[in-house]
């Protein structure tokens, strides 16, 4: 969903706290095979709460003495500063359905999340469950601290409204390949449909590149994250390619380069938008849209395209006490009944492999989240690397400064910071 984190207080924050280690916590050999109560946080997202509510009720039912107590996650500025806190003094709950991939290696380098690997079958438990998307979810030392839990994948929804008035055939939108997409663009603003053809944040918070040039990225590229075997990918041909194309939109002017204090799309003020399937449920009763997936240079086909994953983690922090339970738990909540429960509750897809094919009857009844269902079979993560938060800062600075703003050549940006972040990785 649309982000309003303050990212710079964040990255401090993380920044500082990773010196900070986890107050001591159980001994992990006796809590590994420990049993008994534990406390799972969730988002505020209600739907979410519903979910987590009905979840806990039915285990709770079926296991008396290993009750669940659920909580959202304590208020702070960000739910990252939160846990992050709650590892500092200890108090983390045992289970965390809303942890970031972005925040996974701080918060491994605070020693505050337990490998799931400790547990026998888990390491095959999430291979079977998410597919050969599950390796992107490994810590570099080769242990997954987290179990890709529920994804938003980004995708492109346009108006169907406004290129009507704009004279285009939404039925048949013309966004397939960079070449249509910018004429489109042009026909929307040059007709005044909309005083905006799409309407990214134009800020530079680390996590803005994840809805324009990452999944611009990932689907040029076929595939690539941002980071790969220790090395930038994005100085690249494809990454030139879409670099280019934002520069052209925002250099024309079809892409504002400010901020809107709202929501754009919502509000009519933009034809398109990058959103998840989250968007269904937000504009069902105000918006007649239609999705595609982000273009490309040759407009290839869409079962060839890949995005961001917009993705939120469970995780097990190590102040857990009743490490048994809780892994059993994580087990129980992401079955394949509870994540059919989890599905119909809020729209959001389950990190499953071929989703379509597991809900075929759910599917079938709600047939506007299909498309989404077969882009969610191709998701790419953010890079699970050491200095994670700054490898994105530096990268978003150079988005900033030359795509959106023009005060350097988009090709000369990239090398830059292709050259920054090698450094960082090497860093750290």
């Amino acid at each position: 969903m649309p982000r309003k984190w303050g990212a710079a207080l964040l990255a401090m924050t993380l920044a500082a706290a990773t010196a900070a280690c986890a107050r001591p916590g159980p001994d992990p050999a006796t809590a590994t095979t420990s049993r008994g109560s534990i406390t799972v946080w969730l988002s505020n997202n209600a739907a979410e709460v519903a979910w987590g509510t009905k979840m806990v009720d039915a285990w709770n039912r079926a296991h008396p003495r290993e009750r669940i107590k659920v909580q959202q996650i304590p208020a702070g500025k960000t739910s990252e500063e939160a846990l992050s806190a709650s590892i500092i003094a200890g108090s983390s709950a045992c289970l965390v359905f809303n942890t970031s991939p972005a925040s996974v290696p701080q918060f491994q380098k605070q020693a505050g999340l337990v490998p799931l690997d400790d547990f026998p079958g888990a390491e095959r438990y999430i291979r079977e469950r998410t597919g050969p998307r599950a390796d992107q979810y490994r810590s570099e030392d080769g242990h997954f601290r987290q179990l890709p839990w529920k994804s938003n994948p980004g995708m492109i929804l346009y108006n169907k409204k406004i290129f009507r008035k704009a004279g285009l055939d939404p039925e048949h939108p013309k966004l397939a390949t960079y070449r249509d997409f910018l004429d489109t663009s042009r026909k929307i603003v040059e007709s005044g449909a909309a005083p905006a053809a799409i309407w990214p944040s134009a800020g530079s918070e680390f996590f803005q590149s994840w809805f324009d040039f990452y999944p611009s990225f990932i689907a040029e590229s076929g595939g690539k994250p941002l980071v790969e075997d220790g090395r930038p990918q994005f100085d690249s041909p494809a990454g030139r390619r879409a670099a280019t194309f934002w520069r052209t939109l925002y250099r024309e002017k079809l892409v504002p380069q400010e901020t809107f204090q709202g929501d754009a799309f919502g509000m009519g003020k933009s034809a398109m938008a990058s959103g998840g399937p989250w968007a269904i449920v937000a504009y069902k009763h105000s918006i007649d849209w239609g999705v595609v997936p982000f273009p490309t240079s040759d407009g290839r086909p869409a079962s060839r395209i890949s995005t961001f994953s917009d993705e939120k983690s469970a995780a097990m922090f190590s102040a857990c006490e009743h490490r048994a339970t809780a892994w059993d738990v994580l087990k129980f909540a992401t079955s394949r009944q509870q994540d059919g429960a989890f599905l119909a509750a809020t729209g959001q897809m389950p990190m499953r492999e071929d989703l379509a094919g597991t809900y075929p009857d759910w599917f079938a009844k709600n047939p506007a989240y299909t498309t989404y269902a077969e882009q969610a079979d191709r998701t790419v993560e953010v890079p699970n690397v050491a200095g994670s938060i700054d490898v994105w800062q530096t990268f978003r600075d150079a988005w900033t400064r030359s795509v959106v703003f023009g005060r350097e050549r988009p090709e000369a940006a990239l090398r830059g910071a292709s050259r920054d972040i090698a450094s960082i990785l090497a860093e750290y």
